[in-house]
């Protein structure tokens, strides 16, 4: 039996303009048709939705759904840390976002759980591990200590926020563990970061052949290498390596950005989470030494982002929020729509994200032939973007062509 949304305004994630009194008719998974309200196969199930704006399911390139605390998962008992993922993932799919990117933290296994319908949640692409360098960005221990007496940060088969590794041998072989982990790409970090303890966000991390490593790893089985990056010497390391995405930008420069062209590669700005640590830092598990750090790096972000879209840099949106209830997903799309305009904020955060990726002929589209990922906002939030931040307002979720959530008067 088909389902059908019928009536709306559908926003179709390509940055086309927004089309009145819609139908989208869902078959199986699949969308099969597109179009202004019309006949529709029968027997159909239709999901009336005048008044509402169907949009494709957000996605959510940066996210850390396993990192419930900053002091270290593998403290809290394995069930405790368990409930508070599950419940991650169950927030993220009730705010909209129907798939994300989880760039260092989630086991595979956790993937396979919600793709199996034992845990609601958004599609997972997880990363593994953050691969770092000793010292840097990740690399959490206590200073005293060598790696080899904290080498497991998580808990296994759930979660794994750091694998620390130097030289390519350690990288490439801390590569193939994250794939046979069941990653879907791999994350590295090429500069300092802010909630870090033995480096500045100024500091480049891993040598090029050490990057390379990791690529050519990724290469061979046809993924990619994202890499955090806040400073421009990283990056160059990275795009000399191969590196196909960069996190955060948080300081970029035109010559750098014009590079990132050159070589096809993307950028994730991450605004949501400068905004939220702030409040939530206690909570998060975030030291406060760490505070100081977070001045400025808005403003800078929001600079580098305008230097890398005036260069024609393909722009993403990941939200990096942390916690054991993380809310506020949304969020990253309301900053970007004051930034950017709401057009170009939903559009990284749906077909853009998509392409970034690797699956832009899957989702981020309401498109006939994708993946039946749509929602529905009470609004319309070209007008209102804040409701991006409000998980009520999300009134329906449809996912991979069935109904998630329906809040629908």
């Amino acid at each position: 039996m088909a389902l059908v949304l019928r009536g709306g305004t559908l926003i179709d994630g390509g940055g086309g303009e927004p089309v009145g009194d819609a139908v989208v008719v869902i078959e199986d998974e699949l969308i099969s048709r597109v179009g202004q309200r019309e006949q529709f196969p029968a027997p159909s199930e239709v999901l009336e939705c005048d008044g509402l704006t169907l949009l494709p399911g957000l996605i959510d390139a940066h996210s850390h759904l396993g990192i419930t605390t900053v002091e270290g998962v593998e403290r809290l008992a394995p069930a405790v840390a368990a409930a508070q993922i599950f419940g991650n993932c169950e927030l993220a799919l009730d705010a909209g976002f129907t798939t994300v990117r989880d760039v260092a933290g989630i086991d595979g296994g956790v993937a396979q759980a919600v793709e199996a319908g034992l845990v609601r949640g958004p599609r997972i692409r997880p990363s593994g591990p953050l691969l770092s360098q000793t010292g840097g960005h990740g690399d959490h221990g206590p200073r005293f200590l060598d790696a080899h007496h904290y080498a497991y940060q998580g808990v296994p088969g759930l979660v794994q926020t750091n694998v620390t590794c130097d030289g390519p041998d350690e990288v490439r072989l801390a590569a193939r563990r994250a794939f046979r982990h069941g990653a879907t790409q791999i994350k590295v970090c090429v500069s300092g970061g802010v909630v870090s303890f033995t480096d500045s966000v100024e500091d480049a991390q891993f040598s090029v052949a050490e990057l390379r490593a990791a690529v050519e790893e990724a290469a061979a089985r046809g993924s990619y290498v994202t890499a955090h990056a806040h400073n421009v010497r990283g990056i160059a390391n990275g795009i000399e390596a191969g590196v196909s995405c960069f996190e955060h930008g948080t300081f970029l420069d035109e010559a750098t950005a014009q590079r990132m062209v050159a070589a096809g590669a993307d950028l994730v700005p991450t605004f949501a989470v400068l905004r939220l640590m702030l409040l939530h830092w206690q909570e998060w598990g975030v030291p406060e030494e760490v505070l100081p750090r977070l001045a400025g790096a808005e403003e800078a972000m929001a600079a580098s982002m305008k230097i890398a879209v005036d260069a024609g840099v393909r722009i993403g949106s990941g939200s990096d929020i942390l916690g054991p209830r993380q809310e506020h997903r949304g969020l990253e799309l309301v900053i970007k729509s004051e930034l950017l305009g709401p057009m170009a904020a939903i559009t990284s955060a749906t077909s853009a994200n998509a392409a970034i990726l690797r699956m832009g002929d899957r989702i981020g589209q309401v498109a006939e032939g994708m993946l039946a990922d749509v929602i529905a906002l009470d609004g319309d939030p070209l007008a209102e973007p804040h409701l991006f931040d409000d998980p009520q307002r999300v009134v329906l979720v449809v996912k991979a062509g069935k109904v998630v959530k329906d809040l629908r008067a």
